[in-house]
Parts: C-alpha cells; structure tokens; sequence
C-alpha cells in the first residue's frame, strides 16, 4: 500500500499537473483552432508561454527560492555563506558590496530539497524605480524571503519591509550579529518593529509574527584570546568565532519540511495565472474583430431562432443552449480550454452578476413566448388578429433574444480574459484548493487571504 501523500505533496502534483496542461494547451495547434496559425499572435504570447514553461521547470527541478533583502551593511551576503557553509560571497567592511542579485545553491542535509539563495544589493543603494523593479522582480522569484537588519531597525527598513510584504510571500526577519547585541531577544526585537509603524503603514502584526524572528551571527566580530606558550611567553591573538546561523537554519528547514513544496506549488501557480491572464488579454485584443462578428452572428441567430419558433419552453431552452454555443465559440476562438459544464458555469456567473437585468430579459421573454405560442394557436383556425399578434410578439421576442444574446457575448469576452484560469485544472482554482486545504500551522494559513486577493 502506498502511503498517503502529505498535504503538501498534494499540493505540488496539482500544481504540476495545473502547469503541464497549460502549457500543454496553449503550446498545441489547438490553440487557433481550425484557423491557420498567426505569426503576429505566436510573437505577442512568446514571453508568456516561456513564463509558463520556466514555473514548470521549476517544480520539476524542486527547487526553492529564498531571497536575502536589507539595507546595506546588514550582513546578507555574511547569512548566505553561512546557511552554505562556505564563503562563497564577498564581505567586508566596504559601505555595500553586493552590487547586483547573485545567487548560490544550497542542498540542505537530506538532500530532499535543492535550494536557490538570492543576495541582493542594498535596499537603499540602488535608487529610484531601479531599485524598485530589482525588488520585484527577485521577490516574484522567491518562494520564502529573508529580510536582515541589525541592531536598531530603521524606519527605512520596517517601510522596505511594508512593500516587500506586498508580494504576498512569506518572511523571516533574520536579526543579524547577535554579538554585538545580546540584549536582544524575540520579544525587544519584535517590540520595536511594532513601535516603528507609521500611519498608512502594515501593521507589525500582518507583517510577521515573533515565531518569524531568528537572531544569528552571520559572521561574528574577531575576539581577542591570550594564548600561552610553552616556553612562558604570553601573547594576544585575534580569532574568528564560528558563525552562529543554527537558529536561522533549523527555521528555514521547518518551513520546508512542513510546507516547502506548497510554498513552490503556489508560487508557480501564481507566476502561471499572471501569464496566463497576458496571454489571453492579449488573444483578446487580436482576435477582437472576430470575436465581435461571432457575438453578432449568434445574436442574429438566436434572435432568428425564438422569434420563428412557436413552442414557448423551446424558446427559452434554444436561447441557453444558443448561449452556451457562443461561449464555447469564442473561447475556441481564443484558443482557451472550456467544457460543456464549465460553460455552464460562466453562462451562470454571467446572468446572474447582471443586476437582474439578464434574467429579467429571460422573464420577458418567456411571458411573450406563452403569448407568442396562444397566438400561434389561435392563427391556426386563420384569425387575422391573431396572426398579427403573433408576428407582433415574435419580432418582439426576437429582439429581445438578440440583446441577451449580445450582453452574454459581450460579458464573457471579459471574463474569458482569465484564461487557462478556468478548469478543474486551472492556476485559479487549484490556487483556491491549495489555500481551503492549508493547516493553520503554517505561514501559508497567515497569508492565505491576500493570496486569495491576489
């Protein structure tokens, strides 16, 4: 018997199983349909469909992210050596030495888990809107964030922090040479960022908690040791304590351990729901003409349809299914995955996030179809009034099935936006199980309403 995958186990094959039909489907010839290949739409979704493939490599590689933020001279690249084991990085007393990202690989003992380290230059080096997109950019990579102060933290800092919180990823707040500082514990560390909030800014608490909070000594200060000598001299040396990173890493490995894999699953849902939703704005917005003629086309039709067919309940039947059609028209059109049901779905979504005003219609028209068909029924013994009657209504009905059939084409244009995000299998909807099924022991459980809001 095989053993019960873990919660996140899950949550990483859902979310390879979501990439792998995505890219699947938007790398296949299905992606126009039965028209020819476009040249000009390929170029425009390059960029998103590699986005796409590069998250999926990253789950089948298994590796996680962790990025190093802070203000210079905080002693990143001093962490970075010392969860590897090597000094890999350079450091030194120099006002910012990392002058741009560097990453270093790190397999931790296990080797269950192969983990990418990001060093990253000074928050308050790099200027402006460089500094900025640096910090988006290494923080859409990261799947975990580590952001290092030492000693009095900064209102420069607890801001720095605010805007990296934005992403939405969880953080440790790793609090560096603890041996220039022994006074300060979790609890004065946590403290004082709660004293450095501003009006406007995160509040401490949504930041991070105090279990988020590691004090290390990345590279401590030289100690000075007497040394004797056999033969009676005495004399004074200056040595390098080793690094004292345990808490950091037992941390980091915890995090793992527990939710590891669905830190990475979600990461890349995200990355594969970002560029998915670019990917289908842009179909969108070149096969627009097309879609236009397919939503008029269908609005002709149905309207056609109702008006000539004289049975009231096949009216309203005919029109949903007529709607159904054109949804699934236009999202083969866009070269979007869509079934029957879940056509279903977002016809529902659409009547009824309409203000009534769609259902309405439908009211409408089943109560001139009622009268449509007694007309019908009554031009059989060759009334004229009554053939008038019903060639008054049917125009009238007609026209109303037209509007609903226009509003509905018009409505799902916008959400069919959202793309591959559709499904069973969707970046959406497996973000959304992955977020109902997280334990409320884990940092996912703290973050999963602005994960749910982004």
């Amino acid at each position: 018997m095989n053993p019960t995958p873990s919660p996140s186990e899950t949550h990483f094959n859902q979310a390879k199983a979501s990439l792998q039909q995505s890219l699947s489907w938007y790398s296949s010839f299905r992606r126009h349909g039965k028209r020819a290949p476009s040249p000009e739409l390929q170029s425009a979704v390059r960029g998103e469909l590699q986005a796409i493939k590069s998250a999926l490599d990253k789950l089948e590689r298994n590796a996680i992210c962790i990025a190093a933020f802070g203000l210079v001279s905080r002693g990143k690249s001093a962490v970075v050596n010392a969860l590897v084991g090597q000094k890999l990085l350079p450091t030194g007393p120099l006002h910012g030495v990392t002058r741009y990202p560097k990453s270093v690989r790190w397999v931790p003992t296990g080797g269950k888990v192969q983990v990418e380290l990001i060093d990253t230059p000074g928050l308050d080096e790099i200027e402006g809107e460089a500094r900025a997109q640096m910090a988006r950019e290494v923080a859409q990579q990261a799947d975990l964030i580590l952001f290092v102060v030492a000693g009095d933290m900064t209102r420069t800092e607890y801001e720095a922090l605010c805007e990296l919180r934005r992403n939405s990823k969880p953080i440790i707040l790793v609090f560096n040479k603890t041996d220039l500082y022994p006074d300060r514990d979790r609890e004065a560390i946590y403290n004082q960022l709660c004293q450095l909030r501003q009006p406007g800014n995160t509040p401490a608490s949504v930041l991070l908690s105090s279990g988020e909070i590691v004090r290390v000594a990345a590279e401590p200060s030289p100690v000075q040791v007497r040394v004797e000598w056999p033969d009676g001299r005495v004399s004074y040396e200056w040595e390098s304590p080793p690094p004292q990173i345990d808490e950091l890493r037992q941390k980091i490995l915890e995090i793992l351990n527990r939710e590891g894999r669905s830190l990475l699953a979600l990461n890349a849902l995200f990355q594969a729901k970002q560029a998915s939703e670019v990917l289908a704005k842009k179909t969108l917005e070149l096969r627009s003409t097309e879609a236009e003629e397919i939503v008029w086309n269908y609005a002709k039709y149905k309207a056609l349809a109702v008006s000539l067919n004289p049975i009231a309940l096949l009216d309203v039947a005919g029109g949903v299914v007529a709607d159904l059609a054109l949804i699934r028209s236009l999202a083969r059109l866009y070269g979007l995955p869509m079934t029957s049901f879940e056509a279903g779905k977002l016809w529902q979504k659409i009547i009824f996030s309409s203000g009534g005003l769609l259902l309405g219609e439908m009211g409408s028209s089943v109560v001139m179809g009622l009268g449509k068909s007694a007309a019908a029924a009554q031009s059989v013994f060759e009334s004229p009034g009554a053939i008038a009657s019903y060639a008054t209504t049917a125009a009238a009905q007609g026209a109303i099935a037209g509007y609903g059939a226009y509003a509905v084409g018009q409505a799902a244009r916008e959400y069919l936006q959202q793309g591959c995000s559709w499904g069973s299998l969707g970046p959406s909807t497996v973000i959304e199980n992955i977020l109902k099924s997280v334990s409320s022991d884990t940092i996912l459980y703290r973050l999963r309403d602005e994960l749910k809001a982004g």
